[in-house]
């Protein structure tokens, strides 16, 4: 056996492995980048993958960081191809649908899984976006839209966009949602103007404005339970 036969033997041995692992207990005991090494021996046949998973855990932070980063971030990294990166998200994807499929019915009763899907959607994202849950009249989400996305730390959201909007796809409710970059969910003054200048063009149109989220990757904090709705 030549050297480099012994050396894909040792590759398909480990990949072996790590699946076993994952099997044992869905890969409750493995590592980050020990999962992401594994999700990207579906893309990548017969090389050693642990240096890149390592890197790019260093370079993102976790495993939940690498599957939300924004796809150009990903083709930065030396290494991933577009069959590696079309694996990645659809990581993301899968996840999301599933958070989707959880909110489906009432948005009313299954508030967690609202709060799960905004941080899923934005909580990691590096730059501010401002979106909207438009629900119909049984508060099941109609549209999920970003109306606004911005620099590191400002986003730019007018009213009558977001009124124009909920008018034209006939919306009985709104959640809004919007991440903080640098971690910190403490609303803003800016913010909190204008949660309660949509709340006040809302009622007058018939709406009912349910709550302003405020999602990052330390947490969540809503408006409504604040006091600030």
């Amino acid at each position: 056996m030549t050297k480099k036969d012994s050396s894909l033997t040792d590759t398909a041995g480990h990949r072996k492995r790590l699946r076993q692992r994952f099997l044992h207990n869905c890969g409750e005991n493995m590592q980050d980048y020990e999962l992401l090494e594994l999700l990207l021996t579906f893309a990548v046949p017969r090389q050693d993958l642990k240096p890149l998973a390592k890197r790019m855990i260093t370079r993102f932070g976790s495993f939940a960081d690498v599957v939300c980063a924004e796809q150009q971030e990903l083709k930065d990294v030396e290494g991933i191809a577009e069959s590696s990166l079309a694996l990645i998200k659809l990581t993301a994807a899968a996840a999301e649908r599933m958070l989707i499929e959880e909110v489906q019915t009432d948005v009313i009763s299954s508030w967690q899984q609202i709060i799960n899907l905004c941080r899923a959607r934005s909580a990691r994202v590096q730059v501010e976006q401002f979106r909207v849950l438009f629900l119909d009249k049984k508060s099941r989400i109609i549209k999920d839209e970003i109306i606004q996305q911005g620099t590191i730390d400002t986003t730019a959201v007018y009213p009558r966009e977001i009124i124009k909007r909920a008018l034209n796809y006939g919306a009985s409710g709104m959640v809004l949602a919007h991440n903080h970059p640098s971690g910190d969910i403490t609303p803003s003054l800016d913010d909190i103007e204008l949660t309660r200048t949509l709340k006040r063009i809302a009622e007058e149109l018939g709406m009912t404005l349910h709550d302003h989220i405020i999602v990052s990757r330390e947490g969540h904090t809503s408006f409504k339970s604040r006091g600030l709705l």
